[in-house]
């Protein structure tokens, strides 16, 4: 009865969007404006990621412009929105300082990112887009938590308006250190408007009218930002560092990478330091946009990781960033009303007329009102409520969380992934996984004569084996009765009762009956439905 109610409530629902040309002809309308609202968040977005990352400003604008233009005639994520990120302004930075700073260090980092595109094309038709699902949770988001921290730490400097030459090469933990010194040097004609946006960037999404809610904070940041420059004169008063330069953008655009360092390993720590963030990134992206479609669509992880490799080739050749489907665009153009990859399209389209038309403009926007924007994009990667909701789930993953934190802050990005890795393999060899179940999934599947489907899963179901047990349940005919019985395995972690759970809604809003049992005699670390549960003696 409720596998044909189910059948009923899918046909009952508004047909999906058509894909390629097709889908094009048919919303144009509705994409074209989701990409022009993109298009006024990625502007600022994409000069203060790349000013940050210590390219050239406008490389920012060239990544995404590719991202939009190029990538959407690949097989992408419907609804994702490919450029800059501020997740790698942190490798990007680092990258440019080992290799001698922006003039020498910019093409030589245009030339790492190409390397890292040709890996993420081989991964792709290598299907290596499932892989995402070995790292767990707590590791990425504490990973992810970091990146926010060193992004805020960058910032303030910028923010209030201080000379460059006072914190040059400081590291994270050495700039929140130096906050006190940050605040005597400001300027604070600068720091007024750094500290004006950073308060419309806080305070405009929280207001409950529908009306300003649908305006995006960065385009109100603009509006005050860049008459604020023109009354006070930023041009002739303030240092050169205080506004956004573009130049000559479109002289610079031509071959910009550089391989003359190929053969040393500094050259290829950040390759796999890029491919590694870039890459599981932007697929937790595609991830979480797609359980935001209202059309459930599923994307093809390995076609986006093609994607993102073409269009990380063709920018890294051209001068720009590595790109990835990013989180807060790509929110945005679900919300804004996106049917179809093309919002993508039209939002790089407008990047290059404002490229063509509104250069002089652009130059007047001070940067201090894009460090605001970044903070702001920071603090939404280690807000309170992300150490909050990783405490709910256990305390174990806690420890995970800021291990990799901490890690990170005091290291680098792999060795904070790595260590928050580490971490959660001894918390689970003292819980009891065998390390025969860390890669090889052990489970009995049985049909019986009624045709239902009964799993029975034992030893441990973990993270480090997710990826057999996704292939699993991935080739279960549809529509079909499945009952999963974990009342044999010892340990089932974070990260498979995640899993688990999406696929058992998926699975039943398709039409079919999924079922978990066997939980009853298992202890859970905490009141969390998510958590780590071991079982009972």
């Amino acid at each position: 009865m409720k596998t044909q109610e189910n059948k009923t409530k899918g046909a009952a629902q508004i047909a999906v969007p058509a894909n390629g040309l097709q889908g094009l002809k048919e919303n144009w309308s509705n994409d074209m404006l989701s990409g022009f609202m993109v298009f006024l968040l990625a502007l600022p977005l994409s000069l203060g990621i790349a000013k940050a990352s210590g390219f050239p400003p406008a490389m920012g604008v060239l990544t995404a412009m590719v991202g939009g233009i190029f990538t959407s005639f690949f097989n992408v994520g419907k609804l994702t929105i490919k450029g800059p990120a501020a997740g790698l302004i942190t490798v990007c930075s680092a990258a440019i300082i080992e290799f001698g700073g922006t003039e020498s260090g910019w093409p030589v980092v245009c030339g790492i990112i190409v390397v890292m595109a040709a890996i993420q094309i081989i991964s792709g038709f290598l299907k290596v887009g499932s892989l995402s699902d070995f790292f767990p949770h707590s590791a990425v988001h504490g990973m992810l938590a970091a990146i926010g921290i060193i992004i805020i730490a960058k910032q303030i400097p910028v923010l209030l308006g201080d000379d460059p030459s006072i914190y040059k090469g400081e590291g994270p933990v050495e700039l929140l250190m130096d906050i006190p010194r940050f605040v005597i040097n400001a300027h604070w004609h600068i720091a007024v408007v750094g500290l004006i946006a950073l308060a419309i960037m806080f305070i405009l999404p929280m207001l409950k009218i529908n009306f300003v809610k649908k305006i995006p904070a960065p385009m109100v940041v603009l509006l005050m930002a860049i008459p604020l420059s023109i009354y006070w004169h930023f041009e002739t008063t303030e240092a050169s560092y205080s506004l956004v330069h573009i130049g000559d953008f479109w002289g610079s655009v031509r071959l910009n990478a550089d391989f003359s360092h190929i053969t040393e390993m500094t050259f290829w720590k950040y390759v796999f330091m890029f491919y590694f963030v870039s890459s599981l990134e932007s697929l937790l992206t595609v991830k979480a946009i797609d359980g935001l479609d209202p059309y459930k669509r599923v994307s093809d992880y390995n076609g986006d990781l093609k994607a993102q490799g073409a269009g990380n080739m063709l920018s890294g050749l051209l001068g720009g960033l590595p790109m990835i489907s990013e989180v807060v665009r790509s929110g945005a153009n679900v919300n804004f009303g996106a049917k179809t990859k093309w919002s993508n399209f039209f939002h790089g389209i407008f990047l290059l007329l404002a490229m063509i038309l509104i250069i002089p403009v652009i130059e007047l926007i001070p940067n201090a009102a894009l460090a605001a924007m970044l903070i702001f994009a920071g603090y939404r990667l280690a807000a309170p409520k992300e150490f909050i909701h990783t405490y709910h789930i256990g305390k174990e993953q806690l420890a995970i969380f800021i291990t990799t934190i901490l890690v990170t802050l005091l290291e680098d990005l792999l060795l904070g992934i790595a260590a928050g890795i580490l971490v959660k393999i001894i918390f689970h060899l003292i819980n009891g996984a065998s390390l025969k179940s860390f890669f090889k999934a052990h489970y009995v599947k049985e049909t019986k004569a009624d045709g239902t489907i009964r799993l029975t899963l034992s030893e441990s179901a973990i993270f480090a084996n997710l990826i057999n047990f996704k292939k699993v349940l991935g080739e279960l005919p549809e529509q079909s009765k499945v009952v999963v019985d974990l009342s044999k395995t010892k340990l089932i972690d974070h990260s498979f009762m995640a899993f688990v759970t999406h696929f058992q809604r998926e699975y039943n809003e398709r039409g079919g009956e999924f079922q978990l049992t066997g939980l009853d005699n298992h202890k859970s670390f905490s009141d969390h439905p998510l958590s780590t549960k071991k079982i009972l003696a």
